[in-house]
C-alpha cells in the first residue's frame, strides 16, 4: 500500500522574523511558509510590513531576529546577491529599468548575467512570448513606456530568467486594468512553469484568484493564514478595521518611502 504524499518542500520559510528601521520596529516574530511550486499572497494595509517581508526575504533587509530559510538553506544575513544566486529573484514596486536603453537592450542587460550568453535569446523569446506588448515595442526607449509597461518590463526580466522563487512587490498599485491583465497572465505564465511565488498584494481579488494559500499581515505581524478560498473575507474586515488608520505599522513611513525608487531588484534592474 502506498504512503499518501507529504507536505511539499518548503522553497521559503520565514521563522519567527522581526525587522526594524532606524527607530521603528517594522515586523514583530513573522513566521510563514511558502512551500515549492505554490503561489502563496501576502496581504495586508498599507504599512503592515509587506514590503519589509519581501526584503528581508530577498536579503536588502536583515532580520534582527528569527531566520531566513531558502529552499532549506538558512540564509539569514546573507547579501542579497547570493540569495539571488540561490534561486531568489525580487521585483520590488517602482519601475526598475534603464530608461536610456531600449527595452530589448534592458531584457539583454537584466538577463544576460542571470542565463548565460548560450540561453539568453531563448529567455528574451520568452519574454516576448509572455508579453506581446513588450515585444511590439522592442525598440521602443524603456524612459518612454508608460508607467505600466515600465512595471511590466520588471517583471519581464525577471520571469524570462524562470526564477525558482520569485517574490514581487505590489506590481499592479495603480495600473489600468489591462496593465494588470497583462501582470497576472505573466504571474499565471511562471506558476505553470513550476516558479514559486510570494505575490504581495493590496488587489486581494486578483492576488487571490492566483494564490494556493494566503498570509494576512497587521501591524507588522501574522494576523492570519489559511488557504486562499477562505482569506477574501478574513481580508476584508482587516481592511475595513484599519481604513481609518494613518499610523498602522508603529508610527514608521510608508513602505514605497522605504528604498528610493528604482531600487532593490535583486542582480540589478
Amino acid at each position: 500500500m502506498t504512503a499518501p504524499p507529504g507536505p511539499a518542500q518548503a522553497m521559503l520559510e520565514l521563522r519567527s522574523v522581526s525587522a526594524v528601521y532606524g527607530p521603528y520596529r517594522a515586523l514583530f516574530e513573522v513566521s510563514l511558509t511558502v512551500p515549492a511550486g505554490a503561489v502563496v499572497a501576502l496581504l495586508g494595509p498599507n504599512g503592515a510590513g509587506k514590503s519589509t517581508v519581501a526584503r528581508v526575504a530577498s536579503g536588502l533587509v536583515r532580520p534582527t531576529a528569527g531566520r531566513v530559510l531558502l529552499d532549506s538553506v538558512d540564509v539569514t544575513g546573507w547579501p542579497a546577491y547570493r540569495i539571488a544566486r540561490r534561486g531568489l529573484l525580487h521585483v520590488p514596486e517602482g519601475r526598475a529599468v534603464f530608461g536610456s536603453l531600449t527595452v530589448q537592450e534592458n531584457l539583454r542587460v537584466g538577463l544576460a548575467a542571470r542565463v548565460g550568453r548560450r540561453a539568453l535569446g531563448a529567455a528574451i523569446d520568452r519574454a516576448w512570448t509572455s508579453f506581446p506588448l513588450l515585444a511590439d515595442r522592442r525598440n521602443q526607449l524603456a524612459g518612454t513606456l508608460s508607467g505600466g509597461q515600465q512595471r511590466v518590463l520588471s517583471l519581464a526580466k525577471a520571469l524570462a530568467a524562470a526564477p525558482a522563487l520569485l517574490v514581487v512587490d505590489e506590481l499592479s498599485l495603480g495600473l489600468a486594468p489591462a496593465m494588470v491583465d497583462a501582470v497576472y497572465g505573466g504571474l499565471q505564465d511562471a506558476r505553470d512553469a513550476g516558479t514559486t511565488l510570494l505575490v504581495v498584494e493590496q488587489q486581494v481579488d486578483r492576488a487571490l484568484e492566483l494564490a494556493d494559500a494566503a498570509v494576512i499581515l497587521a501591524h507588522g505581524s501574522v494576523s492570519w493564514a489559511g488557504p486562499a478560498a477562505e482569506a477574501a473575507a478574513e481580508a476584508a474586515s482587516l481592511l475595513d478595521a484599519t481604513s481609518g488608520s494613518d499610523d498602522s505599522d508603529g508610527g514608521r513611513p510608508q513602505e514605497a518611502d522605504d528604498l528610493p525608487a528604482g531600487q532593490g531588484l535583486v542582480n540589478g534592474p
